[in-house]
């Protein structure tokens, strides 16, 4: 145990930290361990690779993702908006640079290589962006020499257009959905929400018409008939094969033919080898997890942790819903991963970076600490 009255770096971090998020999170990472285990064998041996190793390398992916939340959970508020900047800017050159050299995968060039690691930087990208919105609107707020609201304007469309273009129509659909959600909670007027409402529906509009991929998706979600539902059908037999108390763990048979049953149909496997109740479990989770983020956000006083606290918790429970609502034929498929459940390195690695920044964000600090921290990013002239 650590005492209260140690004032070493760690002793701070504990005392100030909110443990019962962390709980949930280490909950997840060993479930996403677990449940990999019935989903990765099947896969990885069609491949003609070992029976274990989208496991072994969810875990040596696991590691240095620790390596990256935990020390980032430590950060001042001040380092994690420098941290975001930087990760932001990284991200973006990645991601146009992977116009160029990157590998084309299913149509998209969203891989970047980096000696034998394949890196996809839109994830990283993601949570440093709900970051820098959070900080532009925080500031347009406080400071009315500051134009933050412009910056943050500006800052969407400089995001999703290479999205767009690589193209990545989930990530997009989902980093604007979560930027819109900052908005709305900077105090966006009711106008505003029906202009950028508009907006959505006439990209959703120009995506099908103009995207051949996304149109394909929509029509094969309100028409069976209009297309290949193998990998829809197939997670939806899963369910009612499992049952309500799954057919036992390595007893699944639906996952021996279902292309990503490691990734993005993982809760189906789920379903079918521990039952549908494991999966109201593990939604309980997930829920759990989102309800905690938001309540702490709610209690901090600064107007920059409530917004980044809850853009990213905010992303994190969209992106896992969306998961979900996949895998039980509620929407059109996204090819989205299942936060720390689904297998993925750059997924992982992301998601460990968007949780570093929630607990520092969420930490207990005394208000002189946050003053002098916007007054040391922020100067007066």
């Amino acid at each position: 145990m650590v005492s209260r009255a140690e004032r070493s770096a760690f002793g701070d971090w504990w005392w100030t930290v909110d443990r019962l998020l962390l709980a949930g999170l280490a909950i997840l990472m060993l479930a996403g361990l677990v449940f990999l285990m019935a989903g990765g064998p099947p896969v990885a041996e069609r491949l003609g690779l070992s029976t274990f190793h989208f496991v072994n390398r969810q875990v040596m992916f696991l590691i240095p993702a620790l390596f990256i939340m935990i020390p980032v959970s430590f950060l001042s508020l001040r380092h994690i908006r420098r941290l975001a900047l930087l990760v932001y800017a990284i991200g973006m050159a990645l991601i146009l640079l992977a116009f160029q050299y990157g590998p084309e995968i299913k149509g998209a060039h969203r891989w970047i290589m980096i000696g034998p690691l394949g890196l996809q930087p839109s994830e990283f990208v993601k949570p440093a962006f709900v970051v820098l919105s959070a900080w532009a609107f925080s500031e347009g707020a406080r400071r009315k020499d500051v134009p933050g609201t412009l910056l943050a304007l500006l800052l969407l469309p400089a995001t999703i257009v290479p999205l767009i273009l690589q193209p990545d129509f989930g990530q997009t659909m989902l980093v604007t959905i979560v930027w819109c959600g900052l908005f709305f909670i900077a105090g966006l007027h009711w106008f505003w929400v029906m202009g950028l409402g508009g907006a959505g529906l006439v990209g959703i509009v120009a995506a099908y018409e103009f995207l051949p991929h996304v149109r394909a998706r929509i029509e094969r979600f309100l028409d069976k008939d209009s297309g290949d539902t193998f990998q829809v059908d197939t997670a939806m037999e899963s369910f009612a094969r499992g049952g309500w108390l799954g057919r036992g763990p390595g007893e699944g048979s639906v996952k021996r033919i279902l292309p990503d049953a490691h990734t993005d149909f993982i809760f189906a496997v789920t379903a079918e080898e521990f039952g549908i109740i494991v999966c109201i479990a593990l939604l309980l989770v997930f829920a759990f997890i989102v309800l905690r983020g938001l309540t702490l956000a709610r209690r901090s006083e600064d107007t920059f942790c409530r917004l980044a606290a809850t853009g990213l918790i905010f992303m994190f429970g969209l992106q896992a819903c969306i998961n979900m609502m996949v895998n039980v034929h509620l929407m059109p498929a996204k090819g989205m991963t299942l936060p720390f459940i689904s297998y993925g390195g750059s997924s992982l690695l992301s998601l460990a970076l968007g949780m570093g920044f929630l607990i520092a964000l969420t930490r207990r600090r005394p208000r002189a600490e946050m003053m002098d921290t916007y007054n040391q990013d922020w100067p007066r002239g």
